[in-house]
């Protein structure tokens, strides 16, 4: 028989199916971690511009107490009421009645987390956070599927570590081939058999069922953190107009990111239809859309949130099997059986 009949017919039999299963059982116990913390810091954030825009309380009003305080005055306030602070940018509105908004630094910090104060432009009295709790939570969020809250370093380590979901979702898709004789078996779940099994069943159906969205998602987490190798690609066949050697992470023309690492994120404004540019840049502007689940209306947004704690719930199926097979005293007891005939041929 065959390489390509056995492949087949009986692809379990081949050393390079069993040369693959072990790279995506440990490359699969490696990122456990991350794909769940990737995988909910997703579906949480799906919907982030219609929260930050539900959760956003709108302009702090204050009352008219006399003449605004001057620019030298609103950062002395500041610096009294934060000593040890650095400001970094003051937002001043055109209405009176409205609060000032001051970013402020803590000194002698490395890497310095700014913080959104609001400030009262007639008296300079600090009245809170320029942001609620809910708003820093989303933003926490987000910096943490985007940097793995580390900043560039982090986004750096995000890609990469994006490159090995892609390779364990191949991985995956290969070693699922059950063989012509067992296609339709491996399609479904049997509620029958043993936990076992049911078990083994779940991990394998679902994962060929999710193995696209979970290849879309690596593919695009790679390009979103490297953009350069596959704007090269795409302009070899379709001239880019707008999307030429952009910075990672930005968004479609006309589509607004929020940005979570300045700690406070600007008034929610309407989505502005972007050009359409080349079809290069429209293929490249899927891109962003698949990953982020940005393409449709609530309905396509809520699958997206639901599919995407589908590779969690495979990690915790793929850990089950990995200890039932290597872990479990049944395990460990079956190797101790196959191990006494050497011991006692070689007694």
């Amino acid at each position: 028989m065959t390489f390509w009949d056995r492949a087949r017919r009986r692809p379990q039999s081949l050393w390079l199916r069993k040369a693959l299963f072990q790279i995506h059982l440990w490359t699969g116990i490696a990122l456990g971690l991350y794909v769940v913390l990737i995988s909910v810091s997703g579906s949480a954030i799906v919907f982030r511009n219609e929260l930050y825009k539900g959760l956003w309380p709108g302009p702090k009003i204050v009352p008219i107490s006399g003449p605004r305080l001057s620019r030298d005055a609103i950062k002395k306030a500041v610096h009294q009421a934060w000593p040890h602070y650095s400001i970094t940018y003051i937002w001043e509105s055109k209405r009176k009645d409205e609060a000032t908004e001051v970013w402020i630094e803590r000194d002698g910090v490395s890497k310095p987390k700014t913080v959104g104060r609001l400030v009262d432009p007639f008296n300079g009295r600090d009245l809170g956070p320029s942001r609620p709790w809910s708003i820093g939570a989303l933003a926490w969020l987000s910096d943490l599927h985007v940097n793995l809250l580390a900043g560039d370093t982090g986004k750096k380590v995000n890609g990469v570590l994006a490159i090995l979901v892609v390779i364990l979702s191949v991985t995956g898709l290969a070693i699922w081939w059950p063989g012509t004789g067992r296609l339709r078996r491996s399609l479904t779940i049997d509620f029958r058999a043993n936990w076992k099994r049911f078990n083994w069943d779940l991990h394998s159906v679902v994962g060929f069922w999710m193995f696209a969205f979970v290849f879309i998602w690596g593919v695009t987490g790679v390009y979103l953190v490297f953009p350069t190798p596959f704007q090269v690609v795409v302009n070899r066949f379709s001239h880019l107009e707008l999307y030429g050697l952009q910075s990672s992470l930005q968004a479609p023309p006309g589509v607004r990111i929020i940005r979570v690492a300045d700690g406070t994120p600007p008034p929610v404004r309407r989505r502005r239809k972007p050009p359409r540019g080349s079809n290069g840049d429209v293929f490249l502007r899927w891109f962003y859309y698949l990953h982020f689940g940005n393409f449709g209306d609530w309905q396509v947004k809520a699958l997206w949130v639901a599919l995407g704690l589908a590779p969690p719930f495979l990690f915790v199926t793929g850990a089950l099997m990995w200890w039932n097979r290597v872990l479990s005293r049944e395990a460990r007891a079956s190797r101790q059986l196959r191990a006494m005939p050497k011991l006692s041929s070689v007694a």
